[in-house]
C-alpha cells in the first residue's frame, strides 16, 4: 500500500495553495493531491454559467505567495481557473495530482498512527492509500447536487429549467425571455450576463439582498504597481483590502441601521428616484447577517436602468406554460427559468471518517482554530471566511499546517490531536449567518466554542496572530506512534 506524509483532497484553490506551501516549506515531505474531477480548479472549473466571477477581489482571493497580475480585480471564472492552473505548474505541484480519484472514507489507525483512505476510481477498482496527515480542501458544498426546491406547475412549463451549478454547455438563451429565481450572488451575476443577449431577464426574488457596486479595477493597486515591485504592491493592496473589508464589516455589525440606510441609498443613486428601491432592494435583515452581493462596475444596475432586466419581488405560486405566477397575481413571462436557489453544504466532501473502525461524526466535535476537529488526530481542513475572501483563511491554514508538521518532527510525535477539557468551553453555532444554505446545514456542521482556540474569529488579523505566530501546542496533544491505542 502506498503511503505518503500528507495527502490533500481537492485540486481547487485551497488544495493547490496548500500543496505549494508544503513544497516550499517542507520540501522533504512526500505529498499527493487526490482530485475527484478531471481538472484543476474546483469551484472555478465546475461552474460554467454565464458571467461566473468572484465575489471577492483577487488581491485577497489570490494566493499570498503569488501576486494577481491581471488588470481586473474582480475576475471571471476562466481567469481564476487559469491562475490556479498556472500556479500549480509553476510551483511544481501539478505532477503530484491524481485526477478521477474520489476519497470516500478515511480510517485512523491508533496502533499505526496513520490514515487509511478508500479511493474510488472511474473505470477501475477502488484504491487504498495511507498517509500520516490528511488535509481536506474539498470546499463547502456538494458538487453533484444543489438546493433545488420543486415548484408547482413545472410539468406545465413549456420552456427549459436549469440550475446554474449544472449549466448546459450549448444552452442558447439569445432572444429568449429569462426568469432567474433568486437574489444571491449567483443571481446578481447571471442577470446582467444573460441580459446582454436575452430578450429580457427578470430576477424573481422572494425577498431582497444587499447589493453593492464596486469598480472591477482597483485604482490603488494600479498605482502601486507603477511605484513598487510586483510582490510589494500586491502585499500592500492585499492588506489594504483586508483592513477596509474588516472595517466596514465591524461598522455594519456595530451600527446596522445606519449601514443599511447607506447601502440602500447607494442603490437609489444607481437606479434613480423613480425606482421602487423599498420593494426590490430593501432587505428584511441587517447587513452581514448574510453576505453582501457584489456587482462590479454596477453591471446589474446598468441592466435595470436600460430595461434589459427587471426585478419581481414576491413568493412564487406556480409555474405556468409560459412563465411564473406570483402569489400576488403578477405573471412573469419566461421561456427559460434559471433556479439560482442555492447550494447544499457538504463538509469534507462527504468523506466518511472513522477511528479504528468507529465512525466519527464531525457535528459531534468542536472546531479547532477553524481547521481541525476536537479529538480527531492528524486531520485538517480548509474552510474560508464568511465575511471575507476564502483564500485568506486557506492560506493561513496551510501555513499553520506546515508549522505543526515541523513541530511534530521536532518532538518525535506521530500524532497531534486537539483536546478540550470537559466543561472548559461553552458550545455555540458553527456560523452566525442567516443565509438559507447555512441554516439548512447547521445540524451537520461542527460546533465552535466561546473562547480561543475553539472559536472562529472571522477576522484575518486575529487569525494571522493565531495561525502564523501563535503557539502550535495550544491545547494540542502530541503522541508518539501507537500511543493512542485504546485498551
Amino acid at each position: 500500500m502506498e503511503r505518503y506524509d500528507v495527502i490533500i483532497i481537492g485540486a481547487g484553490l485551497s488544495g493547490i495553495g496548500a500543496a505549494c506551501q508544503l513544497r516550499r516549506r517542507l520540501p522533504d515531505r512526500r505529498f499527493l493531491i487526490l482530485e475527484a474531477r478531471a481538472a484543476i480548479g474546483g469551484t472555478w472549473d465546475l461552474f460554467r454559467y454565464p458571467g461566473i466571477r468572484s465575489d471577492s477581489d483577487m488581491h485577497t482571493l489570490g494566493y499570498g505567495f503569488r501576486p494577481w497580475r491581471a488588470a481586473e480585480a474582480i475576475a471571471d471564472g476562466p481567469a481564476i481557473r487559469t491562475y490556479i492552473e498556472e500556479t500549480a505548474r509553476e510551483e511544481g505541484v501539478a505532477d503530484h495530482i491524481r485526477f478521477g480519484h474520489r476519497v470516500t472514507a478515511a480510517d485512523w489507525s491508533s496502533a499505526e498512527s496513520h490514515w487509511t483512505l478508500t479511493v474510488e476510481r472511474e473505470g477501475a477498482q477502488p484504491l487504498t492509500l495511507a498517509c500520516d496527515w490528511l488535509h481536506a480542501c474539498t470546499g463547502y458544498y456538494a458538487y453533484d447536487r444543489a438546493h433545488r426546491p420543486a415548484f408547482d406547475g413545472e410539468e406545465e412549463f413549456a420552456g427549459t429549467i436549469v440550475h446554474p451549478q449544472f449549466w448546459p454547455e450549448r444552452l442558447d438563451y439569445a432572444g429568449r425571455r429569462v426568469a432567474v429565481i433568486g437574489s444571491g450572488a449567483t443571481a446578481v451575476t447571471l442577470v446582467p450576463a444573460l441580459a446582454r443577449t436575452a430578450a429580457h431577464v427578470t430576477m424573481v426574488q422572494r425577498s431582497p439582498s444587499y447589493v453593492v457596486a464596486r469598480p472591477a479595477r482597483d485604482r490603488v493597486a494600479d498605482r502601486l504597481r507603477k511605484l513598487l515591485p510586483v510582490h510589494a504592491a500586491y502585499a500592500v493592496t492585499r492588506w489594504k483590502n483586508v483592513l477596509l473589508g474588516q472595517f466596514f464589516y465591524r461598522l455594519a455589525r456595530a451600527r446596522p441601521r445606519a449601514m443599511a440606510r447607506r447601502l440602500i441609498a447607494m442603490v437609489g443613486q444607481e437606479l434613480g428616484a423613480d425606482y421602487d428601491v423599498a420593494t426590490h432592494f430593501t432587505p428584511r435583515y441587517d447587513p452581514w447577517d448574510q453576505r453582501l452581493c457584489l456587482v462590479p462596475d454596477g453591471d446589474l444596475f446598468a441592466a435595470l436602468r436600460e430595461r434589459r432586466a427587471s426585478v419581481a419581488t414576491g413568493t412564487i405560486d406556480r409555474l405556468t406554460r409560459d412563465g411564473l405566477l406570483l402569489v400576488d397575481g403578477t405573471h412573469v413571462p419566461a421561456d427559460l427559468v434559471v433556479t439560482a436557489t442555492g447550494l447544499e453544504i457538504l463538509l469534507l466532501g462527504g468523506l466518511v471518517l472513522s477511528r479504528d473502525g468507529t465512525i466519527i461524526d464531525p457535528a459531534g466535535s468542536l472546531q479547532y482554530k477553524g481547521m481541525m476537529l476536537s479529538d480527531v488526530p492528524n486531520l485538517s481542513f480548509a474552510f474560508g471566511y464568511t465575511n471575507a475572501s476564502w483564500t485568506l483563511k486557506a492560506d493561513l491554514v496551510a501555513g499553520y499546517l506546515c508549522r505543526l508538521l515541523r513541530a511534530m518532527r521536532r518532538r518525535g510525535a506521530a500524532s497531534a490531536t486537539p483536546r478540550v477539557q470537559v466543561g472548559s468551553v461553552h458550545e455555540v453555532s458553527f456560523a452566525n449567518l442567516s443565509s438559507g444554505y447555512i441554516q439548512r446545514a447547521l445540524s451537520s456542521l461542527p460546533r465552535q466554542g466561546h473562547r480561543r482556540p475553539w472559536r472562529l474569529n472571522q477576522n484575518y488579523a486575529l487569525d494571522v496572530l493565531a495561525l502564523r505566530f501563535g503557539s502550535v501546542a495550544e491545547e494540542i496533544e502530541f503522541a508518539a506512534a501507537g500511543a493512542g491505542v485504546r485498551a
